[in-house]
């Protein structure tokens, strides 16, 4: 493996990727992303953990009609359900998938598109499963999705600190479900906060998806509101 990228370079080169090498996972990267995910769960109050070899989690008919192809790992994202629940699964989901693109890895979000019935069984009583990602080594690094204006996501455009900027900037380039990005950033006296505009999907989970892009690029915390 070479040079390993920054967070700011796998957002630029992470995109969804639905189809997969026959290729384990190599132990060491596994002990890698599995240290990395239980640094998350600790920081987030989760159980997020990776299934290994389990081509089972994605056999239905929703995966195949999804085109997911060849998925034999994916990253279980679950905990006690509380009210940032969804939230702190979107954020430190994301933290991981960007943290596998850093190892070379490919990833991709599910929400519906995968054995839904099994991977519930998997999730320890009184905690609750918000969805899975696929991980593996993609076919394709994918493509890039299309994207709202800078102008369309955020509450006032003009005057803002260049920090604020590009931390828009890579929330755009943030997966969300169906691409629908129904999210706002407002900046204020150097404070951001981040909220749903529009009716849509698990948006509470994409907006802790573009919070991590937003905070990974600018340096600067995102509130909610």
């Amino acid at each position: 493996m070479g040079r390993i990228l920054s967070v700011a370079e796998a957002i630029d080169a992470r995109h969804s990727v639905r189809v997969y090498k026959d290729f384990p996972i190599p132990e060491e990267i596994r002990k890698q992303l599995d240290d990395f995910t239980e640094n998350c769960n600790k920081e987030g109050n989760l159980h997020i953990f990776i299934r290994y070899n389990d081509a089972d989690g994605f056999d239905s008919r929703l995966a195949h009609y999804g085109s997911f192809r060849n998925v034999k790992n994916y990253i279980v994202l679950a905990g006690i359900k509380q009210d940032d629940f969804d939230i702190r699964c979107g954020y430190y989901g994301e933290k991981i998938a960007l943290y596998a693109q850093q190892l070379g890895l490919n990833t991709c979000w599910a929400a519906l598109t995968f054995n839904k019935k099994l991977v519930k069984k998997l999730i320890p009583d009184g905690e609750t499963l918000c969805m899975v990602i696929a991980l593996g080594y993609g076919e394709t690094a994918g493509i890039p999705h299309k994207s709202k204006k800078y102008s369309e996501v955020v509450s006032i455009a003009d005057s803002q600190p260049e920090w604020f900027q590009e931390g828009v900037e890579a929330a755009l380039k943030a997966p969300t479900a169906m691409n629908q990005q129904k999210f706002q950033f407002v900046c204020f006296n150097e404070k951001v906060v981040a909220r749903i505009k529009g009716i849509g999907s698990f948006t509470k989970v994409d907006l802790g998806i573009v919070a991590y892009h937003f905070e990974a690029v600018s340096g600067h915390k995102v509130g909610f509101v």
